[in-house]
């Protein structure tokens, strides 16, 4: 009996030291696998993506603030006539002709000089390698000032645009070293290769119309730009300058992505 009992205590004593080792080895692959899906979820996760991670580095980056406000409902009723003035300033320095046939003669007149600097830029990254910092600190003001017009335009701010300061409205883009970041024969070709996003923004484009139409109704009835318009709006006015900047002002060989975020 006392030689079971030994034998049977000497068991439980070494069933008590191996049991630490026991859970050891039970509780690491346990925390391995935790770390692994830790991992796994930082890896898989929606801000990691390449996608995402693209559309946030972008060169030419685009918001509008949301108004969380209730809108002026008088100027958004009448927002068409409202915005001449500064459609009339804004067609004087983009450039433009009109003309007048009297007598069955065309004659064309010059309303406006200056537009976006396109063919310039063109011949200087062909030629030259080099893009003059006026030439693009001149379209991106320019571009700033277009899309205030465009926002009050289509209803998200009921701010009248103005021709200096930002407002709601947000345009960057990132000055390129054209040595380094533009391939000098990239803009002869850009705006072939741009031609898929040219049908793409002309849908989204007539689908954008029809979606201020109902948000100039929400905003006369109830003074409040329904948020997701707003977003549709807002991502494909974001597209459109994206295209610009790539085929047009030429400040990026990045292709666009075909994305409204």
């Amino acid at each position: 009996m006392v030689r079971a009992r030994i034998h049977a205590s000497v068991a439980g004593a070494r069933l008590f030291a191996f049991r630490p080792y026991l859970l050891i080895v039970i509780s690491a692959p346990r925390s391995a696998l935790r770390q692994r899906r830790v991992s796994g979820e930082a890896h898989s996760s929606p801000m990691n993506t390449p996608t995402k991670m693209q559309h946030e580095t972008y060169p030419v980056r685009f918001s509008v603030d949301y108004p969380d406000r209730a809108l002026n409902r008088t100027t958004t009723a009448f927002r068409a006539f409202a915005a001449i003035p500064i459609l009339t300033v804004l067609a004087a320095i983009s450039g433009g002709t009109w003309q007048w046939t009297p007598n069955n003669v065309s004659t064309p007149a010059a309303v406006g000089a200056g537009g976006l600097l396109c063919f310039g830029p063109l011949l200087m990254i062909v030629f030259r390698r080099k893009y003059p910092r006026w030439w693009f600190d001149f379209n991106l003001e320019l571009q700033r000032f277009t899309n205030r017009v465009w926002v009050y335009l289509v209803l998200m701010d009921d701010k009248y645009p103005s021709t200096t300061d930002q407002q709601s409205v947000h345009l960057d883009y990132d000055y390129p070293d054209a040595t380094r970041d533009l391939n000098r024969w990239m803009p002869l070709v850009k705006w072939f290769l741009a031609i898929p996003h040219y049908v793409a923004l002309i849908v989204l484009n007539v689908i954008a119309v029809l979606a201020v139409i109902v948000a100039w109704i929400a905003i006369v009835f109830s003074g409040r730009f329904p948020r997701s318009i707003f977003d549709f709006v807002l991502g494909v006015l974001r597209w459109n300058n994206r295209v610009i900047g790539y085929a047009f002002t030429m400040v990026t060989d990045q292709y666009p992505p075909f994305s409204l975020s």
